[in-house]
């Protein structure tokens, strides 16, 4: 008879985190749909009401009747309702932009053009970022760590060619900027220019903007209720977001390092003086120890 043996498997803590965190995603995207997408169509609906009311029985617009109407346009934009178009737009909160405005709170960017408007959905905000926001910070330092050792395989690689260890580290750093530069800030604004009808400017301010964290909100993918988008589409622009904040903060890292050492360079006094103040300090405590 035949004997089956459960072969144990070992995963990485890179690919447990990784894991980890699109489970937490999903499990955001479907919960934010669940509380949310019932509170926007009633508001979606109620909208639609006031304008039918609104054109049949004002036909003469006075102050009273405009201010009126312009409320209900107010609160129909603070609540995720488009006041453009019919009650046949596009939901803010199916899956994929669910999945989207997650992936906005475990990133901080917070855009402002959409929040949870029922009082259960902001609550599981608050302790969904609680826990999100440390989970999300855990994945892109690992994935930073991950960037990091391809980085330094690529200047073991390159040694051979080039055997100045200082030529080296500069090439590998140039190639590793420029190759995500491509894949996060050029490629990505092409795409989202094709599908939202933008210039390449516009596209690739928005990208800044997102991957910064700033988020103003001026410029947000999918919300467009003029056009088709494919059902992934902002999904897809939030799993983009995750890897490009790892790529972009390895990038400000080794940045920073640069910096510094071309300061230390150009201004040698001031670490000689850092020396010899840390000399009298490892003096006491050799003296101490004694």
């Amino acid at each position: 008879m035949a004997r089956f043996q459960l072969v144990p498997v070992r995963l990485s803590w890179t690919a447990l985190l990784a894991l980890a965190h699109l489970t937490y995603l999903l499990v955001g995207a479907i919960v934010f749909q669940i509380l949310e997408r019932e509170a926007e169509s009633n508001n979606r609906n109620h909208f639609q009401l006031e304008k039918l009311y609104f054109l049949a029985n004002y036909t003469c617009l006075d102050g009273e009747a405009l201010e009126k109407f312009v409320q209900v346009i107010l609160h129909a934009w603070e609540t995720g309702v488009n006041p453009s178009g019919n009650s046949t737009n596009p939901s803010n909160w199916d899956f994929s932009s669910s999945f989207f405005f997650a992936g906005t709170v475990v990133t901080t960017i917070g855009y402002g053009n959409l929040s949870p408007s029922t009082v259960s959905g902001q609550v599981f905000c608050v302790f969904y970022a609680l826990c999100g926001i440390p989970l999300n910070l855990a994945f892109l330092k690992q994935l930073g760590k991950c960037l990091t050792v391809h980085l330094g395989r690529l200047e073991r690689g390159m040694v051979s060619v080039v055997p100045h260890k200082q030529a080296v580290e500069v090439i590998a750093v140039g190639l590793f900027f420029i190759t995500g530069s491509l894949l996060f800030l050029v490629v990505p604004p092409l795409l989202f220019s094709y599908a939202e009808g933008w210039s390449f400017g516009e596209g690739f301010y928005f990208a800044f903007i997102t991957l910064s964290t700033i988020g103003f909100g001026d410029y947000v993918v999918g919300t467009d209720p003029h056009k088709d988008y494919i059902s992934v589409y902002r999904s897809l622009a939030g799993i983009w977001i995750i890897f490009a904040l790892a790529w972009l903060a390895l990038i400000f890292s080794v940045g920073a390092r640069i910096m510094e050492h071309v300061f230390l360079l150009t201004h040698p006094g001031i670490k000689k003086h850092e020396e010899e103040e840390n000399v009298p300090s490892t003096k006491l405590e050799d003296s101490s120890k004694i």
